[in-house]
């Protein structure tokens, strides 16, 4: 269930309880008359079922609530009710299954913002996996995938796509570019300063490594991997099961890829270095094709089921 909360006009706070109740799947419905102070207003809240809950903020969005109020949503993590029950009963779908559009949307954006927090992590994320590349050391190279925040931004470019917002894929598109290239610059340096303390040594890198090895051999199942990661990434975020982005997060070989293209190039292994680069590509690419893919299919899906329940209701 989801908890809304809303700012209101009061010449409109009629219409929005209308609409309220008339969206299948709602329930709890309690107005509070001129208790909003900034913006001035009614307060209306309710408890809306997930599956309902993109469909109620849609017409909420129509009556202008977004520019004149206001629509705050919350995730309920317990609800004794059975009022609360029967609305998730008679609501259309599963609940695991709907998608709010505008939540992934907001999410998305703040996640590909270029910020110093996202390229601190990206940074660290690399230079933990040069480490672990050099070292042959695959469990560097778990910690530094769980690290990286790439997904953020590719998961913010699938999405754009998908709901048409050239804004938020191009503020995604300079996140990945700008973020890898930094981060790969500064990993290059840090290589420089490693290999002058003795910590780190060509022959290293050019040694066997059967760890580390397939990050710089890029193969079909590279581009596999990504795609079904893509998948399970895109899915875990519109079903609110961010607990998934962890696995997603160790299983594709972006930021292993970025820091072994880093240390390769300092040491001149240029073959390395365009291996590497290969496979960053091949998986960004793999995600991205597959997370777009998913969210187009989510919603054919759920326009599908729309439709259904209304032909069903009439």
């Amino acid at each position: 269930m989801l908890h809304l909360r809303l700012i209101v006009p009061s010449d409109r706070t009629e219409q929005v309880v209308d609409t309220v109740e008339r969206t299948v799947g709602t329930t709890h419905l309690v107005v509070l008359a001129d208790a909003a102070r900034n913006p001035s207003g009614d307060v209306v809240m309710c408890d809306v079922a997930r599956e309902a809950g993109d469909e109620l903020i849609g017409h909420l969005r129509e009556l202008g609530l977004d520019h004149d109020g206001a629509i705050s949503v919350d995730n309920i993590d317990l609800s004794l009710s059975k009022r609360a029950d029967k609305a998730e009963d008679e609501a259309p779908g599963e609940g695991a299954d709907a998608v709010l559009w505008e939540h992934l949307t907001d999410a998305t954006h703040e996640e590909s913002t270029l910020s110093f927090t996202y390229m601190a992590f990206l940074t660290l994320a690399t230079m933990i996996a040069a480490c672990g590349v050099v070292l042959d050391n695959a469990i560097l190279i778990v910690g530094a995938m769980a690290v990286g925040p790439e997904f953020g931004p590719l998961a913010g470019f699938s999405t754009a796509v998908v709901q048409r917002l050239p804004r938020l894929a191009w503020r995604s598109l300079v996140a990945l570019v700008v973020g890898f290239a930094a981060a790969i610059a500064v990993t290059v340096a840090f290589s420089y300063f490693m290999t002058g303390i003795g910590l780190f040594e060509q022959s290293m890198l050019a040694a066997e490594r059967p760890n580390t090895a397939f990050i710089y051999r890029p193969d079909a199942f590279s581009f596999v991997v990504a795609v079904l990661a893509g998948i399970a990434g895109t899915l875990s975020l519109t079903s609110a099961k961010s607990g998934a982005l962890v696995g997603v997060a160790i299983s594709v070989t972006t930021v292993p890829a970025a820091a072994n293209a880093a240390v390769a190039f300092s040491y001149g292994e240029y073959r390395q270095a365009w291996g590497s680069s290969e496979q960053l590509l091949l998986n960004l690419l793999g995600i991205i094709v597959a997370g777009t893919l998913t969210l187009f299919l989510q919603k054919a899906l759920w326009n599908n089921q729309r439709r259904r329940t209304r032909k069903s209701a009439a």
